[in-house]
């Protein structure tokens, strides 16, 4: 329009509602079925719950949750984008998720599960699907097991969780547990995690006025939900990079059930999780490659490591 030519837009791609229809045809293909081994696998019983009791819908909404946000300087940010995760063969949601296993673990050592949120937008599960120009909210959850054995190294930690992370089939969880009925019960009778982990990437801190067109506006990674919707975690975490003029700098937001969780224990956990990023900082000297790097060859990680 700026050039005074016709709007033409490109033809439409694949629709929220056959998406979602697709999905549902998916769920029930025989090879779902096959992972759901895996997901029962991570959905230990035994794993610890986070909290004084179980969340009630009734009582902890998000007018009772309660945020607490700290801010990475740009100096301790850049390793954890960088050196950490090449000499590791990792992503920074690797790094990042692993300093929240170490935390974990120095709180109370156990079989902690911790449920993941990805885009959602595996164009690959729905022959055909082009989701490149369809609005909507494609978010995925899935559970992933972050517990750590006794003594666990910093380093060794984040390859322990790299593998886990890699091994998780797909977005397969979610069709398992709402859209098949004959998995559905299976897995609605096993304990969901109590802590949510989320890494949204790396932006533009909305704070600087340029001539750009658009920009995201700053303090807006999160929030717009009625406040009477029910929480679903005890505690999560959501973390983004934000690119400011002296570097990047990570800000990690903590959302807890006030009701649930007492202020002083998450404030705790936050202490141990800067404390857990500094570590794996300082172990990038340890770092290696991981079974899953090496498809073509079947290796332990103690055959890697020898």
């Amino acid at each position: 329009r700026a050039a005074g030519r016709p709007i033409a837009l490109p033809a439409t791609g694949t629709s929220f509602r056959r998406w979602s229809r697709g999905l549902t045809e998916a769920a029930r293909r025989p090879e779902r079925a096959g992972e759901l081994d895996h997901w029962t696998r991570v959905l230990d019983p035994s794993a610890p719950s986070l909290g004084e009791r179980p969340l009630d819908p009734a009582l902890d909404t998000e007018a009772t949750a309660r945020d607490l946000t700290r801010m990475l300087p740009p100096g301790d940010t850049e390793p954890l984008l960088t050196t950490v995760p090449a000499a590791y063969h990792a992503g920074v949601e690797d790094v990042l998720l692993a300093a929240l296993a170490l935390a974990l673990h120095r709180e109370r050592p156990a079989p902690w599960v911790v449920t993941l949120e990805g885009h959602g937008r595996d164009e690959d599960l729905v022959p055909g699907a082009d989701l490149s120009r369809t609005v909507g909210w494609f978010t995925s959850e899935y559970p992933v097991a972050l517990g750590l054995a006794p003594g666990t190294a910093p380093g060794d930690a984040l390859k322990q969780v790299k593998e886990r992370v890699r091994a998780v089939p797909g977005i397969g969880y979610g069709l398992l547990r709402h859209l098949d009925p004959g998995t559905a019960k299976v897995l609605a009778d096993l304990p969901e995690p109590t802590i949510a982990f989320n890494y949204l990437g790396r932006f533009e801190a909305g704070e600087d006025d340029t001539a750009a067109p658009w920009r995201p506006a700053a303090d807006s990674w999160g929030g717009g939900a009625d406040d009477a919707m029910p929480l679903t975690a005890v505690l999560e975490l959501n973390a983004v990079t934000e690119d400011h003029p002296d570097g990047p700098r990570l800000a990690a937001t903590w959302t807890w059930a006030s009701g649930v969780l007492p202020e002083a224990r998450v404030r705790r956990l936050v202490d141990a999780w800067f404390d857990a990023l500094a570590d794996l900082t300082a172990a990038v000297g340890s770092g290696g490659h991981t079974p899953s790097d090496l498809a073509l060859v079947s290796l332990s990680q103690t055959d890697i490591d020898d």
